[in-house]
């Protein structure tokens, strides 16, 4: 990912909170010449043994992944290969109607995240279940209404060997946060105000960003 020197992160902390607040990741591998790239949408967590509270730089920390065994993309996947997660965060357009200034163009802000690193498959129906559990309670407490799992598990067990569970040990990040840095100081408030009062959800949280900025 191409990212200018001033759509970059104020802080590695910007990253870690994106993935975390936006944990539906797109999953990326090259696949065969026949069968071209593969991408699923897939939920990712940090792994709570390891990573749970993880704040630091995202290189070294491990992330548990899964997807349909069905999947050709499981298939596709080998324990020690290279995979490429991709997270998108608040973005909206931005029309030039907001700048008060001519000439002007149209943009879009985003925020993204991407993050290479190693695969490691599991094979254990109970490491597998772990993982599923350990996504439910994340999920949960953070966006959920604090569901109580414990009727489910004889569901889940039934289910669970359909599920291809993974380790992501993260080996490089990259962050794109554009957020009209690229704009006069004055215009860029003007954006990140009318983004604040928008009826939007996007555009109010991309102004959120906007007024950690630097």
């Amino acid at each position: 990912m191409f990212v200018p020197s001033f759509y970059r992160e104020p802080d590695s902390s910007w990253m870690v909170d994106l993935i975390r607040g936006n944990p539906l990741a797109l999953a990326v591998v090259n696949g065969s010449p026949e069968d071209g790239p593969f991408a699923t949408h897939l939920p990712v967590i940090f792994d709570p043994r390891t990573s749970g509270d993880w704040s630091g730089e995202l290189p070294g920390a491990t992330l548990l992944g899964h997807m349909n065994r069905d999947n050709p993309h499981w298939a596709a996947l080998e324990t020690g290969g290279v995979l490429l997660l991709t997270f998108t965060g608040p973005h909206s357009y931005v029309s030039p109607t907001v700048y008060e200034v001519t000439p002007a163009a149209p943009t879009w802000n985003f925020t993204t995240v991407h993050v290479r690193g190693r695969v490691e498959k599991i094979d254990s129906v109970e490491e597998t279940l772990d993982v599923v559990q350990s996504t439910v309670r994340a999920f949960e407490g953070a966006f959920g209404n604090g569901w109580d799992m414990t009727g489910s598990l004889d569901y889940f067990r039934k289910i669970v060997p359909g599920v291809g569970a993974f380790r992501f040990t993260v080996t490089g990040a990259e962050g794109m946060f554009k957020l009209s840095q690229e704009q006069p100081g004055e215009v860029r408030e003007r954006v990140r105000e009318s983004f604040g009062r928008s009826a939007c959800t996007h555009k109010r949280e991309t102004a959120g960003l906007m007024s950690r900025l630097p």
